[in-house]
């Protein structure tokens, strides 16, 4: 099960926060069809955020197809954005988690790495690339 961080600081809505961790798990393979997200309550009780937030972010989610709410069962995953493969099985992951270590003993920040990361992305996937 999913278990989602909000960030306060960040800047970002706290229900895109929802939304993007939920993709983000999916695309990973964290998530797959069938699966529970766990319940507005349970993400109330772990974040103490508005349960009216969480529920926007479900619904979004199932707008976009990615999950449908069962009445009385609670919220399940319909879609997947994922590969097939297992993030944690491909070698390029553990690269990444190699370098991060590095950029963090160079004195890098999250918000240097995010930098780096997303001026890399960006010079090898270009704009409306997917």
């Amino acid at each position: 099960m999913v278990e989602y961080r909000i960030d306060r600081r960040s800047g970002v809505a706290t229900y895109v926060q929802i939304v993007q961790q939920t993709k983000q798990a999916l695309r990973l393979g964290l998530l797959e069809p069938g699966d529970r997200l766990p319940t507005a309550r349970e993400v109330v009780e772990a974040t103490a955020i508005n349960p009216n937030t969480v529920l926007k972010a479900y619904r979004e989610l199932e707008r976009e197809g990615l999950v449908e709410a069962r009445r009385g069962l609670g919220t399940f995953v319909r879609g997947t954005l994922g590969t097939g493969v297992q993030a944690a099985d491909i070698p390029l992951r553990a690269e990444l988690g190699e370098w991060a270590a590095r950029a963090r003993s160079a004195g890098l920040g999250r918000e240097d790495v995010d930098a780096f990361f997303t001026a890399v992305l960006d010079e090898h996937f270009p704009k409306g690339d997917q």
